[in-house]
């Protein structure tokens, strides 16, 4: 167990097993709908049949091929999640930025607002909207991507903040160079680790809540295939055909477990470095 513990904390073992977890399943996502050998929504056998030639993983509730669903499902929860990470890491930087660097009005706006948005849990904001608007792919991933928005705001502006106060930063000031070079050039440049690692993070945020939106009922609209779904979808055949919801959540887990993984690995392996660099500078 300690071995296997051993294994696990140390840095560049949870890299390469994020990698490699999370290139699987994107590799999955896009070549599935290749590889399936039929169609997502074609009927191939009797509800909820059991493994047999031809049907791998057996049949769903309405007598689909669950591996060939499994192939065509993947595809919409990987993008939909990296999507809403990278928009809500954009803007959050974005909003983040201008708020530390120019602090007074701006900083209490951008922050008050920001706290308006904190108040609501994730889940509920983002049904809130969909349930109102509409269940289309992009709004719901520009959905999730506001709902987080309001933490990278946060972390963005403490990071600014701190990065501001340094000398050179008001050098530049004092020698006229425009707000966006300093903030895009100087700023920017040394707080982008901690927001790389909050991106993975966001990342797995991102597959639980997309997942937890299709199993409600609230994600990607049936017929179409989508992981979160078919375990909606089959939850009433669990006691009888169980991969059609076993297999869903297995392949959600290990893409929230790649993510997760990436993101703490290059957490440790950063902050060591950063350690060591002022170790060496005291010394």
């Amino acid at each position: 167990m300690h071995a296997i513990k051993q294994f696990f904390y140390s840095n560049n073992s949870q890299i390469n097993v994020g990698l490699l977890l999370t290139s699987l399943i994107l590799l999955l996502a896009i070549l599935g709908p290749w590889l399936a050998p039929y169609a997502a929504q074609e009927m191939v056998d009797a509800r909820y049949s059991l493994p047999q030639a031809g049907i791998a993983l057996g049949t769903d509730y309405l007598g689909q091929d669950v591996f060939s669903r499994v192939l065509h499902g993947g595809i919409s929860i990987v993008w939909m999640s990296i999507a809403s990470a990278l928009l809500g890491l954009v803007l959050g930087v974005v909003l983040g930025l201008v708020a530390g660097f120019f602090k007074g009005r701006v900083d209490q706006v951008i922050i008050w607002t920001a706290d308006i948005f904190l108040a609501f849990p994730h889940l509920i904001l983002v049904l809130l909207v969909v349930s109102m608007l509409g269940r289309d792919k992009w709004l719901i991933a520009i959905t999730v991507a506001i709902a987080f928005v309001p933490g990278v705001i946060r972390l963005t502006r403490g990071l600014a903040l701190s990065i501001s106060k340094h000398e050179y930063i008001e050098v530049a000031e004092m020698m006229g160079y425009p707000h966006h070079q300093i903030l895009l050039r100087e700023i920017l440049p040394n707080i982008l680790t901690p927001l790389l690692i909050h991106l993975g993070t966001m990342l797995s945020w991102s597959v639980a809540l997309l997942s937890g939106l299709s199993f409600l009922g609230y994600g990607v609209a049936p017929p179409e295939a989508d992981w979160g779904l078919m375990v909606n979808e089959n939850k009433g055949g669990l006691q009888i055909q169980p991969f059609s919801i076993l297999v869903p959540i297995l392949l959600i887990a290990l893409f929230a477990l790649g993510t997760n993984l990436l993101a703490e690995g290059f957490g440790r392996k950063f902050s060591r470095i950063n350690e060591s660099t002022e170790v060496s500078e005291h010394a």
